[in-house]
């Protein structure tokens, strides 16, 4: 079992000793790894030799920290044509310095999802869905209602989510029931034979699903379906990964900030926004600080076109149209560091709310880790083993000096993602909280796999 991968985490929600305490856990079931693999293999060749360097460059300039807060910019980047945008130049326009942008819809035009998914008129195809998904049960959120700055979601059978769909669409917009939006449905971990849609080169160094395929046990590929008017609430992506968003029909408005701006909206008490645009930030008592914050970037995402969201970017969503997304959250070398920065944080969080019970609490640290693992999804030794999979990885390509499988992840990549690796696991390895994790049953003790990476990156810099 595991904790769902939209969960929220501490910092940024409000906190409460009964909400820490409560463990919401999710029993999920999966496809076969190889299955899922075989179906969403990424395409052949990511890193070059001139972007590695780049890539090092900049992180050597960080030395160690993550980028500053920066303001947004005053337009998103769009990209058109997909011959004429190579992986080295999402690099250096977009991951290096954490911008989000557009890709056109013609790097999806092949995608099965927009064939069969989508009527000729442009809107999604009811009676195809019912005809291969019907039966599966999936999650469904009620857009009305709020619940700490979320919304309660409940299960049903995609042919009754339809059914209420149509209502909906036939009432005018309108229901008794009121709006609700299927979310974060596992569609290719549950359900991966259908053709929906071929993984971008710029998204494949994912992480996180590299992980979660290696367990067989979850992923964090996600469909999200529902009516105009329906949306998502202010909030930045679960470990502050990365995340890509393509609308398979119908359009999306997004509101984003850059890292850092959320700061200036959070309330008298500390708490951010359910709903930035809500008159209430207008309220100077309330929301004190919010006239500090800048305006938000503001894209119109159109049916085809895909979003790239970066690390840590708050944002809020709006269906425009009836509209079905494909949704994925990825942590590779260029975030790891913000991932670690923020479960740091989380763990903070989590020791300040039951710091009464420190000193009464039998095992209090090993508690803080179980309460951290229940509300954020992961806690320090989860993040070790996350590390520790991806890293024996990029260990074997580089001590082969050829792709795994003879394809996908070259010598290059291996390079940058071990030499991020090796920074951020050091730091794991010298936090004191990490240090009263028992790693005695671990199959490879910490400091061993660090010391390996060490040589392993020095090899491979070498002359």
């Amino acid at each position: 079992m595991r904790v769902g991968p939209k969960a929220q985490g501490l910092v940024g929600r409000k906190r409460g000793a009964l909400c820490l305490l409560v463990s919401r856990l999710v029993l999920t079931v999966s496809a076969p790894a190889e299955v899922r693999r075989r179906v969403l293999r990424p395409v052949r060749s990511w890193m070059d030799r001139e972007t590695l360097a780049l890539a090092d460059r900049h992180f050597r300039g960080l030395g160690g920290g993550v980028p500053g807060v920066g303001q947004a910019p005053g337009r998103v980047a769009f990209i058109s044509e997909p011959g004429a945008f190579s992986y080295a130049d999402f690099v250096r326009g977009f991951l290096l310095p954490n911008l989000p942008c557009v890709f056109s819809s013609a790097f999806t035009q092949g995608w099965g999802s927009r064939r069969r998914w989508v009527t000729p008129a442009g809107r999604p195809d009811f009676d195809h869905l019912l005809r291969t998904y019907g039966d599966v049960v999936v999650p469904v959120a009620n857009c009305g209602v709020q619940e700490y700055n979320s919304n309660p979601k409940e299960h049903m059978p995609l042919r009754d989510y339809i059914t209420y769909w149509k209502e909906y669409i036939e009432g005018g917009y309108s229901s008794p029931r009121g709006c609700l939006y299927l979310k974060d449905w596992h569609l290719c971990r549950d359900f991966p034979v259908e053709d929906v849609f071929t993984l971008p080169v710029y998204f494949s160094s994912d992480w996180l699903n590299e992980f979660w395929d290696a367990l067989d046990v979850d992923d964090y590929r996600f469909v999200y379906a529902g009516p105009a008017g329906s949306w998502s609430p202010f909030h930045a992506d679960i470990f502050r990964s990365f995340s890509w968003s393509v609308n398979v029909c119908g359009r999306k408005k997004w509101l984003l900030f850059p890292p850092g701006q959320e700061e200036a909206l959070r309330d008298r008490h500390g708490n951010l926004p359910y709903d930035v645009t809500s008159p209430a930030l207008c309220d100077t008592h309330l929301h004190p600080r919010s006239q500090l914050a800048g305006p938000p970037l503001e894209i119109t995402q159109e049916a085809g076109e895909m979003v790239f969201v970066p690390s840590g970017w708050h944002h809020q969503v709006h269906n425009l149209d009836d509209t079905i997304s494909i949704n994925h959250n990825w942590v590779n070398g260029f975030n790891l560091a913000n991932m670690w920065r923020f479960l740091q944080q989380e763990l903070c969080a989590v020791q300040e709310e039951v710091s009464e019970w420190r000193d009464s609490m039998p095992d209090w640290h090993h508690h803080c880790q179980v309460i951290m693992r229940s509300c954020s999804g992961i806690n320090f030794e989860e993040f070790y083993h996350f590390l520790k999979v991806i890293a024996e990885k990029r260990l074997l390509v580089l001590r082969e000096a050829a792709a795994e499988d003879g394809g996908g992840l070259g010598f290059e990549q291996a390079a940058f993602d071990a030499g991020r690796i090796t920074e951020v696991l050091a730091s794991l390895v010298a936090h004191p909280n990490f240090q009263r994790v028992d790693t005695s049953a671990f199959s490879v003790r910490p400091k061993e796999l660090l010391q390996q990476l060490r040589e392993a990156v020095d090899a491979a810099v070498a002359p």
